[in-house]
């Protein structure tokens, strides 16, 4: 069973339509206390990272969180704002301290792609590492959606499971034994997408 995290910031509706396409079990959890009922844990982002994190913090959710995946090694994907939240800051609107489950900060596109659009929406090619656990059946380019101006840095080689090409090459997709992020949305990202989901559920 996966526990969709429901903070008032997350695409709730998609996510649960994509489980229950490929018969995965899955509920959306509204209070952090149902959170050791499920096997997995997603965290879904739409939405500002500051905001995102004083909801995870005032619900009892970050706390929920931080004991369930570093203690008890339940695994977790974040994805879009999600991944965002499992690292350490974002420079979002000031400075952010997020879920610190990976080492690394969240920046701003800015002027780094001055020749593109901000935010970076439509589909995008993900070079998966080849041991990472979210592409398997997957080929070594496949294509996602993304929907973000904010991207992600990490600070250790050995937790970068993608990148993606926008102008710079950043890190799209994480993974660090039971910790996993993208920043692409799977549920909108059709076959591919759904591959994900199920290699997740897979563990």
């Amino acid at each position: 069973m996966i526990g969709i995290i429901n903070y008032g910031m997350g695409n709730l509706a998609s996510v649960r339509n994509s489980f229950d396409y490929l018969g995965i079990k899955s509920k959306i959890i509204d209070n952090p206390i149902n959170l050791v009922e499920v096997d997995k844990i997603l965290l879904p982002g739409v939405g500002a990272f500051g905001m995102a994190m004083d909801n995870l913090n005032k619900t009892g959710f970050s706390d929920a969180i931080k004991e369930l995946v570093q203690v008890n090694k339940k695994p977790i994907l974040g994805i879009c704002l999600g991944m965002q939240l499992l690292l350490e800051s974002s420079t979002e609107h000031g400075i952010h301290k997020g879920l610190d489950l990976i080492k690394g900060q969240v920046l701003f596109f800015g002027k780094s792609i001055d020749n593109l659009t901000i935010p970076h929406i439509g589909w995008n090619e993900v070079t998966f590492n080849s041991k990472s656990t979210l592409s398997d059946n997957l080929t070594v380019t496949p294509t996602f959606y993304f929907v973000h101006s904010y991207y992600c840095k990490l600070k250790y080689p050995e937790h970068i499971a993608g990148t993606t090409d926008y102008g710079i090459n950043f890190h799209s997709a994480l993974e660090d034994k039971h910790i996993f992020g993208c920043q692409f949305h799977p549920e909108k990202s059709q076959k591919n997408g759904l591959a994900v989901f199920k290699n997740f559920n897979s563990l």
